[in-house]
C-alpha cells in the first residue's frame, strides 16, 4: 500500500497558470460540496443504501454512492462521494481495509494455542463468499496483512485485522474457529480504516446534518469544509503522475498521457498499476493504468506511459493547447 513517504522525483520543473483551475480546498462551495467524498462514521441499525439516502436528502444533492457496503449491524468507517465524486468510487472499492472484531470461541483455548494459529491465516488465505453476500460462491484468493489480539477475556477475543478487499471478518472467524477445534463466531464488527480514510478523522450524521444547516442559515462555511473533504482524499492511497498544464484539456478529452506531459511522479509506479493523474495544483484529472515504471518514465522523452481508465475533471477546466488532427 502506498504511503505518503513516497519520494517525488522531478521530470521537468514546470508553472501552473494560476487563472485555470483551483487547489481543491480553495474550490468555490457549491464546488467544493460536488466534488466532496464524506470520512462517514456509519452507525448500527441502517443498510450502507439507507444512509447515502439521507446523506442526500440532507445535502440537497441528486447523486451520491459509497465505497464497499457494511452490514446493517456493522458500524464505522464508509466514504461517501457526492455528485461528481462518484466517479472515483472504483479506486476505494478495491483499497486496504481495517477492522475490529470481537470473536467469540465455543470452547477455552489458550492465548498461546490462538496467536499460533492466527498465524496460519497472515498472508494469502482462501474464501468463500458466505451465502448472504451479493457476490458469485466461488473460491477467492484474499490476503491478510495482520492480525493482532488486543485483548481477551474468557473466550471472548478482540481482534484488529488489517486486509485486502473483499476478505470477509466473519468467515475468517468461522475458519479461526474450525483451525482451533473449537469453533468460533463473529460477534461485533467496526471498520477502522478504508485505503486513506480512518475512523480518528470520521464523521457522524449530525455533524454533517449540522454543519449543512450553519452553511444554509449563517453562510458560514467552515463547518461544512472541515465535515466533508476533496475527492483527491480518495485517491491519496494512490502513487500520482503530475502533469503540466498544457497536457490537461486532452486528458479531459480522452487522450493517454504521454511522456512530454509530464512534470513530476511518484517512485515506486510498477507496470499495470491504478495511478492518480494529477494537476500541478493538486487536482485529480483521471485515474489510469500505469505502461511503465517510475524509472521509465523519468528516462522517457515520447510515447504513451498511462492508460485512461476513468476521467474525472470536466472538459475546458484548462485550456486547450493540443490539435485534434
Amino acid at each position: 500500500m502506498f504511503h505518503s513517504s513516497e519520494e517525488i522525483l522531478i521530470k521537468e520543473e514546470c508553472e501552473t497558470d494560476p487563472r485555470y483551475g483551483c487547489e481543491p480546498g480553495k474550490r468555490p462551495i457549491e464546488e467544493y460540496i460536488s466534488k466532496g467524498i464524506i470520512n462517514l462514521d456509519k452507525p448500527s441499525g441502517p443498510t450502507s443504501h439507507q444512509v447515502v439516502s439521507w446523506i442526500k436528502d440532507m445535502l440537497e444533492v441528486k447523486k451520491a454512492g459509497h465505497s464497499g457496503t457494511l452490514d446493517p449491524k456493522v458500524t464505522g468507517v464508509l466514504p461517501v462521494a457526492i455528485e461528481e465524486s462518484t466517479k472515483i468510487l472504483q479506486a476505494l472499492l478495491t483499497a486496504d481495509k481495517e477492522y475490529i472484531t470481537l470473536m467469540h470461541l465455543h470452547k477455552d483455548i489458550s492465548l498461546e494455542k490462538l496467536e499460533e494459529v492466527l498465524e496460519y491465516f497472515k498472508g494469502e488465505i482462501y474464501q468463500t463468499p458466505p451465502l448472504k453476500s451479493s457476490v458469485k460462491k466461488c473460491l477467492r484468493i484474499k490476503r491478510v496483512y495482520s492480525i493482532d489480539v488486543l485483548e481477551t477475556e474468557g473466550r471472548w477475543v478482540l481482534m484488529k485485522v488489517s486486509c485486502e478487499s473483499g476478505t470477509y471478518i466473519r468467515k475468517l472467524c468461522h475458519d479461526i474457529g474450525l483451525v482451533l477445534g473449537s469453533g468460533a463466531h463473529m460477534q461485533d464488527l467496526r471498520r477502522t480504516r478504508v485505503g486513506p480514510f480512518t475512523e480518528n478523522s470520521s464523521v457522524k450524521l449530525h455533524d454533517l446534518k449540522d454543519a449543512y444547516e450553519f452553511w444554509k442559515e449563517d453562510k458560514e462555511e467552515k463547518y461544512l469544509r472541515e465535515v466533508i473533504l476533496p475527492l483527491e482524499k480518495g485517491v491519496e492511497h494512490l502513487k500520482k503522475i503530475w502533469v503540466k498544464d498544457s497536457a490537461v484539456d486532452a486528458i479531459c478529452h480522452g487522450a493517454n498521457l504521454t511522456a512530454r506531459g509530464v512534470s513530476k511522479l511518484n517512485s515506486g509506479i510498477e507496470m499495470d498499476e491504478l495511478i492518480a493523474i494529477m494537476t500541478l495544483k493538486n487536482e485529480l484529472i483521471a485515474l489510469a493504468k500505469a505502461l511503465r515504471t517510475s524509472e521509465e518514465i523519468l528516462n522517457m522523452d515520447k510515447g504513451i506511459v498511462a492508460d485512461l481508465e476513468r476521467v474525472i475533471m470536466k472538459r475546458g477546466t484548462y485550456p486547450k493547447k493540443w490539435s485534434s488532427k
